[in-house]
């Protein structure tokens, strides 16, 4: 999806999360973007997003506060849902829970982008493909897709939205720090959010690490 400058960003919803990590505010976004397809013409694509934010996120400019806990975290049904062993998803997911709960502030932006982008059913179908021999990126590439059709354009947004100018990133990976740069949001740490590799994941990690250039060197 290649979004004109012409987007939207809707606050659909906020109300209290109570959770095991600790007690949230949860807000549903979504974000309109006018994309022009192949043919010319032009389409409405709606995305959306979930997030838990917990304490005052505004301040962290001050070199005397701390800047609060960001963790932008794409959809992933077959690991946070299912607890899938052939990725570390849910693991990070749980990692910025606890970070953010023991601090008692940062945020989660849950992003709908299963697959990194590619949607379930094709997903899947990359699970398939790595059953026969493909690493994550040849699986994708042999369905016809990038490695990573995801774009970080709504997370921006809602954090222009939210009023936060700073914020420490969970994130192994570089192109998230972009994003949130991208943004006007300065990124005051890159916190790293690494799963303890198990023998089902190895493989996956090191081809996140490898072909993506994820940060980590556990693998």
């Amino acid at each position: 999806m290649n979004p004109t400058p012409a987007f939207t960003l809707v606050q659909a919803a906020e109300a209290s999360f109570p959770s095991e990590f600790g007690q949230f505010r949860i807000y549903g976004f979504e974000g309109h973007f006018r994309v022009t397809k192949a043919d010319g013409t032009e389409t409405e694509i709606v995305e959306e997003a979930a997030v838990l934010a917990m304490g005052d996120l505004r301040g962290g400019m001050d070199a005397e506060e701390k800047s609060p806990l960001l963790r932008i975290h794409s959809q992933c049904l077959t690991g946070d849902a299912f607890h899938s062993l052939r990725c570390d998803c849910r693991a990070q997911l749980e990692i910025a829970f606890r970070r953010i709960g023991a601090e008692g502030r940062g945020l989660i932006i849950y992003e709908l982008q299963e697959g990194r982008g590619i949607g379930l059913m094709n997903k899947l179908r990359a699970y398939e493909l790595q059953d026969r021999g493909a690493d994550t990126v040849e699986a994708n590439e042999q369905l016809g897709f990038e490695s990573d059709l995801r774009s970080y354009l709504l997370p921006g947004a809602i954090l222009q939205h939210l009023g936060i100018r700073s914020v420490r990133l969970l994130s192994n990976n570089p192109g998230k720090v972009k994003a949130v740069e991208d943004a006007g949001v300065t990124v005051a740490d890159r916190v790293p959010c690494i799963a303890e590799p198990v023998d089902t994941s190895e493989a996956y990690l090191r081809t996140k690490r490898d072909k993506m250039g994820h940060l980590f060197d556990q693998v």
